[in-house]
């Protein structure tokens, strides 16, 4: 027998079925169909915005999180500020936004760093960012999680653990899983949501994203982690170099405003776990490693990701983003992604409409289940230069091709390898106050000898070149200690106008002026100061950074000192990168040790020499024609090029939220 179906397109679906008191309203409409439930409103393809901001539900309500990490002997309650569709007490079932942060009462969120209001009563009546103002009248919750230790959420701030745990419970109550009351012990249901969830955020509330789709919880459907960590220990440091020092520590007594006392002991365990005597990877790292880690793994996730990150985001470096990426690529995770030239800046402060816009898209596909286009879109939205943007079928991309650059004696780079034997050498520091050198000085006069430094120059690129993905640094290397800190640096000699991704606002300038994206009401407004891309003008740019313990070459978690007087081949990743080198720029590696502006590692004051014939660093390019012609060149004869004498590298604002 044949069955006919209808299928629904988005035109059928946009009618004007909003109240049974509409409905009511219209002639010859019965009584039965006058008490039908509200329902979503879909016009080409997108959520329509027909649900009242102003009358909607405001609520809180805290969830049982299991776990007892202040130690007074009850369980944790997470606190879950609520604002809902009146009409999901009608029959209206609706999917969740959710943005967990420790920061609402503290550093608050986004370019405006606001922070949450509560009435008299302790319900919420203003929600940070846009995400409220804009989805709720179009069908959406929005959940406003404080993450335990923080505002009026119980226990100790988790930093990677318990805090991904506790938001994970508000999933499960909002799946029927978990347990939760209101302020005066009632229990309460989440009736009102279908359960399906995405959650969102930048910085450590995307990180939460992270950890919570690693634990393979049902129900959340999507993320969309913004600039977030994927793994703790390589938001400290980089194969055991540390970029600061009682990092954990520091981020838990940030986001705890409660008296010292109360954590105390926690934020004692965090001083001892992360072990920065050594900066090696331990059990400790292995509980916040959401990508292979103790309780979060890549092979867990069965939600939908769309990333956002600034290649030069020197907060949360941008390893976070590509490792995440390629682990869940391996696994078959639905991706998508859009890459900055900024740091850690939100793409609604560098793209705003096309940002909402594509949100809007993403979210209708993944919880309202409409059949849009978002996942027939380009998978890759990708900032070449200052606000020039270009779309890709994947990240990296796939026409890319890896081009080896050798240094030679003379201080050239090209693609001949020096014969065995040829060296250089130069000393780990001590360069300021003990540590190793700025990168300002590893970069400036190249062609002149320094001797904390090695820098290896091409000649005028033949072409353009971009680089779509991420640099291998690889050195034959001797030392006469046991260790050393390594830096490689690759770096574009010529002037041109950039992102200032260094300077501050990290790429962007905020404006006087606003706009507006969501219903406002008098205690919640939508509207937000404009922002526009900062540029200058510069000589030159580091494009991609690695530092590398030698000690942990083998290991992150068993260190093993080199033998004085013998050679090693040492490999690693750099950060990744997409950025345009131009037709008569010349690329540049650079060896150095200690990074005085992004390590903390005191300089050994070790010899460090390089066998040029096993050194090198690879770059994945994309050109037309010859790849490897694109970043090599005819040596030139010796002397001919300085490059600049005085650099001016500001370094980067570390700005957490």
């Amino acid at each position: 027998m044949l069955r006919r179906s209808l299928r629904r397109t988005p035109q059928t679906v946009a009618v004007a079925v909003l109240t049974g008191t509409a409905l009511a309203g219209v002639s010859g409409l019965s009584a039965a169909h006058a008490a039908a439930p509200p329902k979503i409103v879909v016009k080409d393809g997108l959520t329509q915005p027909v649900f009242s901001y102003k009358d909607a539900i405001r609520e809180h309500v805290y969830v049982e999180a299991g776990l007892d990490t202040d130690g007074d002997g009850k369980r944790d309650r997470v606190n879950v500020d609520i604002v809902r569709p009146k009409e999901s007490d009608a029959g209206l079932k609706v999917p969740v936004i959710m943005d967990a942060s420790p920061y609402y009462d503290n550093l608050g969120r986004g370019n405006e760093s606001e922070k949450k209001v509560y009435d008299a009563a302790g319900n919420p009546v203003k929600f940070p960012l846009f995400y409220d103002n804009y989805f709720v009248p179009r069908g959406y919750a929005f959940l406003a999680v404080d993450a335990i230790g923080s505002n009026k959420s119980d226990g100790c701030p988790g930093v990677g653990e318990s805090d991904v745990l506790g938001t994970k419970a508000v999933i499960d109550w909002l799946n029927g899983r978990a347990k939760a009351t209101k302020a005066d012990g009632t229990p309460v249901k989440a009736s009102w949501t279908t359960g399906r969830t995405g959650m969102i955020g930048k910085s450590w509330d995307g990180t939460l994203a992270n950890g919570v789709a690693s634990t393979g919880v049902r129900g959340l459907e999507t993320i969309v982690p913004i600039s977030a960590i994927s793994s703790w220990y390589d938001y400290s440091r980089m194969n055991g170099v540390k970029y600061w020092e009682d990092e954990q520590p520091y981020l838990a007594d940030l986001v705890d405003t409660d008296p010292p006392a109360k954590c105390a002991s926690v934020v004692a365990a965090h001083d001892a776990g992360e072990d920065d005597a050594t900066g090696d990877y331990n059990d400790y790292w292995n509980h916040r490693n959401y990508r292979n880690g103790t309780f979060g793994n890549a092979k867990n996730v069965r939600a939908s990701v769309f990333f956002y990150h600034g290649v030069n985001d020197l907060n949360v470096k941008d390893n976070h983003f590509a490792q995440w990426w390629s682990d869940l690529g391996k696994n078959g995770v639905v991706r998508k992604v859009w890459l900055s030239q900024t740091g850690h800046v939100d793409p609604f402060d560098i793209r705003r409409d096309d940002w909402v816009n594509t949100l809007h898209k993403w979210f209708d596909h993944e919880l309202q289940k409409i059949n849009n286009d978002a996942l027939r879109e380009p998978r890759a939205d990708i900032e070449v230069g200052p606000d020039k943007w270009i779309t890709q079928s994947s990240w990296p991309a796939r026409d890319s091709k890896r081009v080896s650059l050798v240094p030679a004696a003379d201080g050239s780079l090209g693609t001949k390898p020096a014969p065995h034997g040829t060296t250089g050498a130069f000393t780990d520091g001590p360069g300021t106050d003990g540590y190793g050198l700025p990168e300002a000085d590893m970069v400036a006069d190249p062609t002149t000898a320094n001797p904390n430094r090695l820098a290896y120059v091409s000649a005028p690129l033949p072409a353009t070149g971009r680089l779509s993905g991420t640099p291998d640094a690889k050195i034959k290397v001797k030392l006469d200690k046991p260790d050393a800190n390594v830096t490689a640096l690759l770096v574009d000699y010529g002037t041109d106008t950039r992102v200032d991704y260094l300077g501050a606002g990290s790429g962007i300038q905020t404006l006087t002026t606003e706009d507006c994206h969501g219903e406002s009401i008098p205690t919640d407004d939508a509207c937000y100061k404009q922002t526009r891309t900062k540029t200058v003008t510069s000589d030159v740019n580091v494009v991609a950074r690695g530092w590398m313990d030698l000690q942990n070459r083998s290991s992150l978690s068993k260190p093993s000192p080199l033998t004085p007087g013998t050679f090693y081949t040492v490999r690693w990743n750099t950060l990744s990168q997409e950025y345009v080198f131009k037709k008569g720029h010349r690329v540049a590696l650079v060896l150095s040790g200690a990074d005085y502006d992004y390590n903390t590692e005191k300089a050994t004051g070790a010899q460090v020499t390089i066998d040029l014939s096993g050194t090198s660093i690879t770059v994945p390019i994309v050109a037309g024609g010859d790849e490897a012609s694109t970043l090599v060149a005819p040596n030139e004869s010796k002397g001919a090029w300085r490059g600049p004498q005085h650099v001016n590298l500001p370094r980067q604002e570390k700005k957490l939220y």
